[in-house]
C-alpha cells in the first residue's frame, strides 16, 4: 500500500506562493481545473510522479522539497510542474476521502480545523540535519554558532500554526511538523541549508525554557570587543564638553569614523547611537531644522547606557548574553535575500521642508522593514506630501509603492531593518496591487488583541537598551469599531477611539505635520467614514492604555488611506472633540529637566551660560517639587560639578542624569504613574 504524503498534504496555497509565487499557484490551479493536470503515479516509497500533457515529468521523492525535486521542463527554481504536481496530489487525496469517509464521521458533518501541533525544529538531530542540507552547510552553520548568534522564536499557534525564526539576517519557516525538505526562507539560496541549521540550533536552545528571545552559541573565551567601544564613549565626553555648538569638522569627521570601526566590530547599537549623533551636528552645521538638541542628547546618553549595560559586573556567560543584545554583536551588518513578496503598511513623511524623507513600511513575514528615501530641494518652494506622492521610486510613484506589494530579487537588509532595493539587469522588481493583502498579515505584525499585545510588552528593557530597530512598534491592527473623532485646536491633535474585534479599545492620535498639511483632512475623513477594517501606525503605551500614531487606514472596500501623502485639503473644519487633559505635572517637570540637559549638552560643559546653570536648578527645583527627589538631588549636583575644574566628573554626572530621567520619562509615559526617582 502507497503511503500517504502528509508533507505534500499540510501544503496550503500561501506555503506554495512562499516557495514560488502566488502567480505561480494560480496559474498551476487554472491549468487543473482546465484539464491540464498530471497523470499521477506514487511509488511504494512515497515518491509521487507526475507526467504533464507538455511532456514535462516530474517527481516528487519523500523527505525532499520542492526545490530539490526532479522536473525536467528545464525552468529554473519551483515551476508550476512542481508546484501543480502538488496540487493534483491533494485534490486526489480529497477526492478518496470523500469517496472512504472514515467510519466514526459522517460525510457531511462540519469539517474543523485542525489542531495546533505543539512541535519544535529543535527536535531535529544533527544527522537529520546534515542529511537534509549537507555537510558544507552545516560546517558553515557552525562557525557562525562558534561566533554566537541571536535569535526570536515564534512557536506553532492558532493563527500562525508554522514554527519559524527571526535570525539577524533573515527569517527560517518549519511550514510542514517534522519536515526539513520544505523549509522557507528569505535568505539567498547559497545560504538555505546554513540558515536552515542555525534556526533548528534556535530552537534547540530555548526548548524547555520557553524562551522567546535567545542567544545561541558563542565560545565561552569570546567577549565582545570593547576597544572601539571605550573610544566611542571617550569621544561622546569630549562632545559632551565641547558641546554641539563648538563641534567642528574634525570632530564630526573623527565621529563619524569612529561609528564605522564600531560598525566594524559588529557593535551595530552602538554604532547607530553615534551615527544619529553624528547626523544631529551635520544638521546643526548646515543650519537644518532637522537640527534637535533633545535628540542629539538622546543618542550621547544611550551610547554611554549600552557601554555600562555591556561591561555591568556578573559571570562570563551572562555578560556575554547581556552584551549581544544592548550592542548587537551577534547581528550580521547586510544580508542580501532572495526573492521576496513584501507588503506596503503606508508611508510617513519626515526631515525638514528643504529635505523631505519618505519612510515607506513594508511587512516581510513576521516583521516589519523600512525603505527610506529622501528628496533635496533648492526650489523657492519645498514639495509637499501631496507632490511627493508622484515622486518616481523603483519604477512607480511614492504614492503607489505605499499602497503595494512588491517582489523583489534584489533586496538588502541591514540589522536595523532598513531596506535597500538595488536595481539590476538579471532580478527584477515589481510592484503589484495590495489587494487584500492586510487581512492575510501573520501576527504579530497584524494585531487583532490589543490587551494581549499590550501583556506582550510586559518586561521590555528600557529603550536605551532595546535593539535598535526600524519600526520596532509598526503594526497593523483589526478594526472592529470606531469612535468619534475630535480635533483639539490647542494642540493641534486629532483623536479617535477604536475597538478590537476582541472588544479592547485604543486611541488613535495623529499630531499635525506642517510638511503634509492635508494629512488630518484626510485621516478624519477616513475614520468618520465608518467603514476602517484596519489601521496602521505605531502601537505604545501611554497612560496604561494603546495610542496608535497613524500611518494608513484601510478601508471596508479595500482602498488605503494614506494620510502623509494626501494632497492638501481645502481647509476642511475638522470636528472639534472634548479638550484633551491638560499635561501632568510629572510629565512637564521630566520634560523640563530634559530640556535644560539637551541645552548643556549643546553649549558644551566646559562653557555653560548661567542661564543654562538656572534652568539645571529650576528643573530640579520642579522635580523635587513632585517626588523626584533623588533626580532633583542628582540635577542639582550636576549644576554644582560643571562649576568645578574635574572635567570629566561633569560629563560623568550629566549621563547619570540624562540616563535616569530617561528611563524614568519612558516609564511614566507608559504607566502613567510617577515613580519616585
Amino acid at each position: 500500500m502507497t503511503p500517504t504524503r502528509n508533507d505534500l498534504l499540510a501544503l496550503d496555497p500561501d506555503t506554495l506562493a512562499a516557495m514560488a509565487n502566488r502567480g505561480l499557484v494560480k496559474r498551476a490551479a487554472k491549468e487543473l481545473d482546465a484539464g491540464g493536470g498530471p497523470e499521477l503515479d506514487c511509488d511504494p516509497d512515497g515518491t509521487v510522479r507526475g507526467s504533464f500533457p507538455d511532456g514535462a515529468r516530474t517527481v516528487l521523492p519523500p523527505g525532499a522539497g520542492l526545490t530539490s525535486a526532479g522536473c525536467d521542463c528545464g525552468a529554473p527554481g519551483v515551476c508550476r510542474h512542481r508546484i501543480g504536481l502538488v496540487l493534483a496530489y491533494q485534490r486526489a487525496a480529497a477526492a478518496r476521502a470523500a469517496a472512504h469517509p472514515a467510519a466514526d464521521r459522517s460525510a457531511d458533518a462540519p469539517s474543523e480545523p485542525p489542531p495546533v501541533l505543539d512541535w519544535s525544529p529543535g527536535g531535529f538531530t544533527d544527522e537529520a540535519l546534515t542529511l537534509a542540507v549537507g555537510t558544507r552547510a552545516v560546517a558553515n552553520a557552525r562557525r557562525t554558532h562558534d561566533r554566537g548568534y541571536t535569535a526570536r522564536l515564534h512557536r506553532p499557534s492558532v493563527g500562525q500554526p508554522a514554527a519559524w525564526v527571526e535570525l539577524p539576517s533573515c527569517t527560517v519557516r518549519f511550514p510542514v511538523p517534522g519536515e526539513l525538505g520544505h523549509v522557507i526562507t528569505d535568505a539567498a539560496t547559497a545560504l538555505r541549508g546554513e540558515v536552515t541549521a542555525l534556526a533548528v540550533w534556535a530552537f534547540r536552545a530555548a526548548d524547555g525554557t520557553g524562551a522567546v528571545q535567545v542567544d545561541v552559541g558563542g565560545r565561552a573565551a569570546t567577549a565582545p570587543p570593547t576597544g572601539a567601544l571605550d573610544a566611542a564613549t571617550a569621544l561622546v565626553d569630549e562632545l559632551l564638553l565641547e558641546g554641539a555648538a563648538h563641534a567642528g569638522p574634525v570632530l564630526v569627521g573623527t565621529l563619524r569614523r569612529v561609528r564605522d570601526d564600531l560598525a566594524a566590530a559588529a557593535l551595530h547599537w552602538p554604532a547607530g547611537a553615534l551615527g544619529d549623533a553624528a547626523d544631529q551636528l551635520e544638521a546643526y552645521a548646515a543650519r537644518s531644522a532637522r537640527y534637535r538638541a533633545t535628540a542629539y542628547a538622546d543618542a550621547l546618553g544611550e551610547l554611554h547606557a549600552r557601554h555600562r549595560a555591556a561591561a555591568r559586573p556578573g559571570g562570563a556567560a551572562a555578560s556575554q548574553v547581556l552584551a549581544s543584545q544592548v550592542l548587537g554583536s551577534r547581528e550580521s551588518g547586510t544580508t542580501a535575500l532572495r526573492r521576496v513578496r513584501l507588503t506596503a503598511l503606508g508611508c510617513r513623511v519626515g526631515g525638514s521642508a528643504r529635505e523631505p524623507v519618505a519612510e515607506v513600511f513594508l511587512a516581510h513575514g513576521g516583521i516589519v522593514l523600512v525603505l527610506r528615501r529622501s528628496w533635496a530641494s533648492a526650489a523657492a518652494e519645498p514639495p509637499q506630501a501631496g507632490q511627493l506622492a508622484s515622486r518616481r521610486l523603483l519604477g512607480t510613484t511614492l504614492g503607489a509603492l505605499a499602497v503595494s506589494n512588491l517582489v523583489s530579487e534584489s533586496v538588502t537588509r541591514s540589522a536595523s531593518r532598513a531596506l535597500v532595493v538595488g536595481r539590476s539587469r538579471v532580478a527584477t522588481t515589481s510592484v503589484t496591487p495590495l489587494g487584500a493583502a492586510w487581512s492575510e498579515l501573520p501576527p504579530p505584525v497584524l494585531v487583532r488583541d490589543l490587551a494581549a499585545y499590550a501583556r506582550g510588552l510586559d518586561g521590555l528593557p528600557p529603550r536605551l537598551l532595546r535593539p535598535r530597530v526600524e519600526a520596532e512598534n509598526l503594526h497593523v491592527v483589526e478594526v472592529a469599531e470606531t469612535g468619534p473623532v475630535g480635533y483639539d485646536p490647542a494642540q493641534q491633535r486629532l483623536e479617535a477611539r477604536i475597538t478590537d474585534p476582541a472588544g479592547h479599545p485604543a486611541t488613535v492620535s495623529a499630531t499635525y505635520n506642517p510638511l503634509c498639511p492635508g494629512s488630518l483632512d484626510a485621516l478624519a475623513e477616513a475614520l468618520g467614514s465608518g467603514g476602517v477594517r484596519y489601521l496602521s501606525g505605531s502601537l505604545t503605551r501611554s497612560g496604561g492604555g494603546i495610542v496608535i500614531a497613524p500611518v494608513a487606514v484601510g478601508t471596508a472596500d479595500g482602498g488605503v488611506v494614506v494620510p502623509d501623502l494626501a494632497p492638501s485639503g481645502a481647509g476642511t473644519e475638522l470636528p472639534t472633540g472634548d479638550r484633551g487633559p491638560l499635561g501632568d505635572p510629572v510629565s512637564a517637570a521630566l520634560d523640563s529637566a530634559l530640556h535644560a540637559l539637551a541645552d548643556a549638552a549643546h553649549q558644551g560643559l566646559r562653557r555653560l551660560r548661567p542661564t543654562t546653570l538656572t534652568s539645571l536648578d529650576d528643573a530640579a527645583s520642579a522635580l523635587a517639587r513632585i517626588g523626584l527627589t533623588d533626580s532633583a538631588a542628582l540635577l542639582r549636583e550636576l549644576a554644582t560639578d560643571c562649576q568645578s575644574d574635574d572635567t570629566s566628573l561633569r560629563a560623568r554626572t550629566w549621563v547619570d542624569v540624562q540616563i535616569r530621567l530617561t528611563v524614568t520619562t519612558e516609564l511614566h509615559r507608559e504607566s502613567g504613574a510617577g515613580n519616585n526617582g
